[in-house]
């Protein structure tokens, strides 16, 4: 049953350009599919491991930084991505040695921190950014031939990655590492005294974390053709992270419907709405005070209460 409903999501997923009207819907589309896998990256951390990041734009906007200078030097797409998820996973590495010397807020303090240096670095180092006005680049790849210029073609493209994350997301919540890793977020002395190397999970859990970040980087770059500072600013890992707690931490539906209701929020209703700001806090505030575990174990737990009357 649950395998039908799946495989009925992702036809209904991949028929969106033939029922929604007009690209700009189309566009929005993929908005939702690649946030929503960056929020599954940070969910990896704040959900799964408990430790709650603030500066997974940063690592977002790394990747779309490298795409966007190797593409511009000439290199073609293989090389492209498989550098920017290079420079990504060094810098995760260096993130992950500094960042996990704390815990709780301690880490996340130290992912601010972070996270405005790679702000800093992005606005300030012009030589290298070219600062405020940002970097673009001349077009979307055509990976193995296929060109990605058509909102259409370009969500198909996102769709395909978008699935390879949730898979890889099931995955890896069902593996022992998985396990493993919730464990260092339930008992972590317990789990240090039964012989596993905590830190070392959390940081194979942080590199796992910002690779799919990375990814979504990566897609932001294509989809946008440019990329700015405001790609890595604290209210971008603030969103992130909000799409994580809003949809269900420690779900694997949960971040994806936290990314479809933000990025909904940001591009239609701001359009009917000045301060669609304060719709999406007042939302948020009714989440927490309606369904403090999230949309999705909310909803879930809703049903529930409706069947057994």
């Amino acid at each position: 049953m649950k395998r039908l409903a799946w495989m009925a999501a992702l036809v209904i997923l991949a028929a969106v350009p033939f029922w929604v009207s007009g690209t700009f819907y189309v566009n929005i589309a993929s908005q939702i599919l690649l946030y929503a896998i960056l929020a599954l990256g940070v969910n990896v951390l704040a959900g799964y491991a408990g430790l709650v990041t603030l500066g997974h734009a940063g690592l977002f906007g790394i990747a779309a930084y490298a795409a966007a200078k190797i593409m511009n030097a000439g290199y073609g797409h293989v090389t492209v991505a498989t550098g920017a998820l290079a420079v990504t996973l060094v810098a995760a590495a260096v993130f992950a040695v500094l960042a996990l010397r704390g815990t709780g807020l301690g880490f996340v303090m130290i992912t601010v921190a972070l996270g405005q240096i790679v702000w800093g670095v992005a606005y300030r180092w012009i030589s290298l950014t070219n600062g405020d006005n940002g970097i673009s680049i001349t077009g979307r790849p055509s990976p193995l031939g296929l060109s990605l210029t058509t909102p259409a073609r370009f969500y198909w493209a996102t769709l395909i990655v978008f699935v390879i994350a949730v898979i890889s997301m099931a995955i890896f919540v069902a593996s022992p590492f998985g396990a493993s890793v919730r464990g260092t977020r339930d008992q972590p002395r317990r789990m240090n005294a039964l012989g596993y190397h905590v830190w070392m999970i959390r940081f194979l859990a942080f590199l796992f974390s910002a690779f799919w970040s990375g990814v979504a980087g990566l897609l932001y770059l294509y989809y946008n053709q440019f990329v700015s500072p405001q790609a890595v600013a604290l209210t971008a890992s603030a969103e992130a992270l909000l799409m994580v707690i809003a949809g269900g931490s420690a779900t694997l539906l949960g971040p994806i419907a936290g990314a479809g209701l933000v990025v909904v929020i940001k591009n239609v209703a701001s359009g009917y709405i000045e301060r669609w700001n304060f719709v999406l806090g007042a939302i948020f505030v009714a989440i927490v005070v309606f369904m403090p575990e999230g949309l999705v174990p909310g909803a879930v737990r809703l049903a529930r209460r409706v069947r057994g009357r």
